[in-house]
């Protein structure tokens, strides 16, 4: 589907503004630099600009926006943790604030809220939607609830929430040769359309892909392209700075070093998201869609543990849902038979291999905390890390 005359023509301004940082910085960017601009560009990027990411007149649907049975299971899980270590939840990245709305009413109804919902969003857009989705809550909820511009400068006991916020983080693109590794940019061709360009890796990322490269338990091809996340390490220790006692749960897509790095998977994981397609090629519609790539859970738990934090957990989507309880909110007797219908489609959509129940991911990263967690009780996956 091709974007109408007014979204080609704001298209259009990001990919000219791509152009003159290419030239500018002499004919070539790091793929994290162009990834950077095209999301995140003031008033132009994807996640900066004014046009609907998510839900059906999106671009893609996050578990959320699935089903609000996805939240109420977080926020079980959630509540466990409170009643440990009191304080607040920390939500990185809320999208629309639907998950916000629906774990706040969950835990009203578990007697658990916490003592302040914090949600840190970068794009001033979604922040808007998400002031307008949060106020369908009752004034007491909405009284918990702020919006921060960076992460908090005391650290904080309680929660924090991520979902599908390290996959957009900007990430490096590799190509192996002869055993080592190149960068995978971005240049001009004679048109000015963005082509990929290779060159050689600068020191910092050589050193990352070198011990990555030996981390493997076999040979990658000549050849083979993927993506590296040099940024992730820095998010982590962020946050782990922010948590004095509690857990971080972070949900994503995404799999162990070992099985997301396969030689058979040459090509690596990066998808676009434009109205609901997903493809391969980064360089259409550029500001218009969405970036992403698998995440390499492997590397967050080691940069889990250099950041001083304990894994608690590893497990699949389906797995954690299972473990919060989803089966009992399917058996409410309190809805009628349409709404449960409706939650049976929904819940296999969560659940089912095909759909979101293997691809997407559960990690728990804790300080101070070490009480079993529910999510993680069904299966434990943290050895194939």
């Amino acid at each position: 589907m091709s974007p109408d005359t007014a979204t080609a023509q704001h298209g259009e301004r990001l990919q000219e503004l791509v152009r003159v940082r290419i030239r500018d910085a002499g004919g070539w960017l790091p793929f994290s630099q162009f990834m950077e601009l095209a999301l995140y560009a003031p008033g132009l990027g994807y996640y900066s600009a004014g046009s609907v990411k998510l839900g059906a007149a999106g671009d893609f649907v996050t578990a959320p926006e699935v089903s609000d049975l996805f939240s109420a299971c977080v926020a079980r899980q959630c509540a466990e943790v409170l009643a440990v270590t009191g304080g607040d939840i920390l939500e990185f990245g809320a999208g629309t604030g639907r998950m916000a709305a629906t774990v706040l009413r969950e835990l009203e109804s578990h007697a658990a809220v916490p003592e302040r919902y914090r949600i840190l969003e970068v794009s001033a857009d979604l922040r808007e939607r998400q002031r307008a989705s949060l106020q369908t809550l009752p004034a007491v909820l909405r009284a918990r609830v702020e919006w921060l511009d960076r992460l908090p400068g005391k650290p904080m006991r309680g929660v924090m929430l991520a979902n599908e916020v390290l996959d957009a983080l900007p990430f490096e693109r590799v190509v192996v040769r002869d055993g080592a590794v190149r960068a995978l940019g971005v240049s001009l061709d004679d048109s000015g359309a963005f082509v990929a360009s290779e060159r050689s890796a600068d020191p910092a990322l050589a050193s990352q892909a070198a011990r990555w490269i030996a981390s493997l338990p076999h040979t990658l091809p000549h050849g083979y392209v993927t993506e590296l996340s040099p940024r992730m390490p820095a998010w982590i220790r962020s946050a782990s700075d922010c948590l004095e006692r509690g857990v971080a749960l972070l949900f994503d897509y995404g799999l162990p070093a070992a099985h997301l790095y396969h030689p058979q998977r040459t090509q690596g994981t990066l998808r676009c998201h434009f109205r609901h397609t997903a493809h391969d090629d980064p360089f259409v519609n550029v500001g218009l869609q969405d970036i992403t790539a698998w995440v390499d859970f492997t590397s967050v738990a080691h940069a889990a543990v250099s950041a001083r934090l304990e894994v608690l957990g590893f497990t699949t989507q389906a797995a954690f849902l299972l473990g919060t309880g989803i089966e009992s909110l399917l058996a409410d007797a309190d809805v009628d038979l349409r709404t449960r219908i409706a939650r049976s489609g929904e819940a296999q959509r969560l659940l089912l291999p095909g759909q979101m129940g293997e691809a997407f991911k559960a990690i728990a990263l804790t300080r101070g905390y070490d009480r079993a967690l529910a999510g993680f009780s069904v299966r434990d996956l943290r050895d194939s890390l």
